[in-house]
């Protein structure tokens, strides 16, 4: 085979250069820079890793997608039995509800209601890190666990994963207090879940919830005829943040600029970086309204909003709330270790924490 000129060798080269750009720029937008692009590939938010939204609304996920199903007849690993409900049909809320092994018939447990982490927008119940934590407390407990499936950004904005907690809050009371014997009535929480031993708890954006759940629990004046507080709630590394740096937050423009878009951007830009939702240090005569008498809090050292944990504990304390906190801070761990390393020393140790704190509910 004859070898090629240098001069054929480029002009071949540069031919499938320009190929290559006309397929990725076509030659009306090479012609004309200032045309259009396609809304579908044009970015709203992204967090990287996480999730893509495009300015037609477009969803891509790519975090928090996996699933696994319930083990019915329980899990090989600690014999919790587990199914997927129907908490609410009115309001379309489901969750998946755990039973500890070896329950006698009748016997009343606490119930934690849980919500699970992923700053609003991913991840679900049936996420393979939550079923394997839910089960993990019913059967360190042991408890009633309901990990409640509520509606995420950014198709739904805050409020309204607000809204179906409160919704689940209301409905597991109602199933606990049910006749046994209503066609309705879901069995394993009318024949073992106690009424008056309800923790509310979650992590992350979870632990969000299950703080803003119990705030509008007492403001709104309670459930009728259950009342106006819970008998715990849980924060574990809760999702709060603020306008203003707090203790050792790093102030750096850059740094705040990975956080400060992303409130604005799931709750529509309705509620801004101070709102007690997601900064409730900001609002002391809110934070003393809590709908509870026990609250725990944990965190670790390298968690990403461990100031503002520390600042929630002590915020409370001083905002007079009548109540007793636990504080829990684990060192060289970051943002919900006790996920991914659940059967780590630090957060078994944690698990244990957690589930003395709910027995003495």
């Amino acid at each position: 085979m004859p070898k090629l000129s240098c001069r054929v060798l480029f002009a071949a080269l540069l031919i499938a250069s320009l190929a290559a750009l006309l397929v990725r720029f076509p030659i009306h937008r090479l012609l004309n820079p200032h045309a259009a692009m396609d809304p579908d590939s044009e970015l709203e938010f992204e967090m990287p890793g996480v999730l893509r939204v495009y300015k037609t609304g477009r969803v891509e996920r790519f975090d928090g997608t996996e699933t696994v199903p319930p083990c019915p007849d329980g899990d090989p690993a600690n014999g919790v039995a587990s199914k997927d409900i129907v908490l609410d049909p009115a309001a379309g809320i489901s969750a998946r509800l755990y039973l500890p092994a070896g329950v006698d018939a009748g016997k009343k447990l606490p119930v934690v209601v849980f919500f699970h982490g992923g700053a609003f927008m991913v991840h679900t119940a049936a996420s393979p890190l939550y079923h394997i934590y839910a089960a993990s407390l019913a059967a360190a407990v042991p408890a009633v666990v309901v990990s409640v499936d509520y509606r995420l950004a950014p198709e739904h904005r805050i409020p309204a994963a607000y809204d179906d907690a409160f919704a689940a809050l209301k409905a597991v009371i109602a199933a606990c207090r049910a006749d046994g014997a209503e066609a309705e009535a879901e069995p394993w929480l009318a024949s073992h879940g106690d009424a008056s031993r309800i923790v509310l708890a979650g992590d992350s954006a979870g632990g969000n919830m299950a703080h803003n759940v119990a705030i509008r629990l007492r403001k709104e004046g309670g459930i009728e005829g259950y009342g106006d507080m819970v008998s715990g709630v849980v924060l574990l590394y809760p999702y709060f943040w603020g306008k203003e740096p707090l203790g050792a937050e790093p102030t750096d423009p850059g740094y705040r600029a990975m956080f400060d878009p992303t409130w604005e951007f799931i709750c529509g830009g309705k509620f801004g970086l101070d709102h007690p939702y997601v900064n409730p240090m900001a609002s002391p005569e809110e934070l003393r309204q809590l709908g509870s008498r026990r609250v725990l809090v944990t965190t670790a050292d390298q968690c990403w909003f461990v100031e503002r944990a520390r600042a929630y504990a002590e915020g409370i304390k001083k905002c007079g709330w009548e109540g007793e906190l636990e504080f829990y801070e684990t060192k060289g761990e970051a943002h919900v270790f006790f996920l991914p390393k659940h059967g780590s020393e630090k957060a078994v140790k944690e698990l244990a924490l957690v589930a003395e704190f709910v027995r003495r509910c």
